[in-house]
């Protein structure tokens, strides 16, 4: 996990150092999970995507004009959640009762950062069965079909299929809000 301090200084060293390097890794870290934030108030995953790329942009043109006097990650969620308000202005989608909303949910709810939600992933898959486990890494990871699956496990296509059912059931419930950019692979790797 990377810690709160580590990201307040990658973030000291984009504000004062103009370290290119440090955003990078920022924007690794937190751009998939700051749509998976941003989705949350407005409904297209496209649209969240394109506002969390320009409030990077903004942070990076106006680095030397910001003022953070919170964490790292609260300034991100800060930025995100009022790119979202000026979304939902622009597109008068049920702006006052979005905008309501949005104004009180908490900033310190959690985020995770990309590696972290890889743990949490790895966390909840050590929870199954290993065979189950084995077969969805099989499946998700390495992009074997489910004949391959049963061909090296040596259990029937059936199985395979039963097998993933159990370990998408599980997910589902153990990561909730985290689960379809985990399983689909919205992953942008550093």
């Amino acid at each position: 996990m990377i810690e709160d301090s580590k990201t307040d200084d990658l973030f000291r060293r984009i504000l004062f150092q103009d370290d290119e390097c440090a955003f990078r890794r920022i924007f690794y870290d937190f751009f998939a999970p700051l749509c998976v934030f941003a989705h949350r108030y407005v409904g297209s995953m496209e649209d969240c995507e394109d506002m969390v790329q320009d409030v990077f942009y903004r942070i990076w043109k106006k680095r030397k004009e910001l003022r953070v006097d919170s964490s790292a990650r609260n300034f991100l969620m800060a930025c995100v959640r009022n790119a979202c308000v000026d979304f939902l202005r622009k597109q008068e989608v049920e702006a006052r009762g979005m905008e309501y909303y949005i104004q009180r949910v908490p900033v310190e709810e959690e985020l995770y950062t990309t590696s972290e939600l890889e743990q949490l992933l790895e966390a909840a898959l050590a929870k199954l069965p290993e065979q189950i486990a084995s077969v969805f890494r099989l499946n998700r990871f390495a992009g074997k079909t489910y004949a391959e699956i049963a061909e090296e496990k040596q259990i029937s296509v059936k199985t395979v299929e039963a097998y993933m059912t159990k370990a998408l059931r599980f997910l589902r419930m153990e990561l909730k809000d985290y689960l379809s950019l985990l399983v689909i692979g919205i992953w942008i790797n550093a």
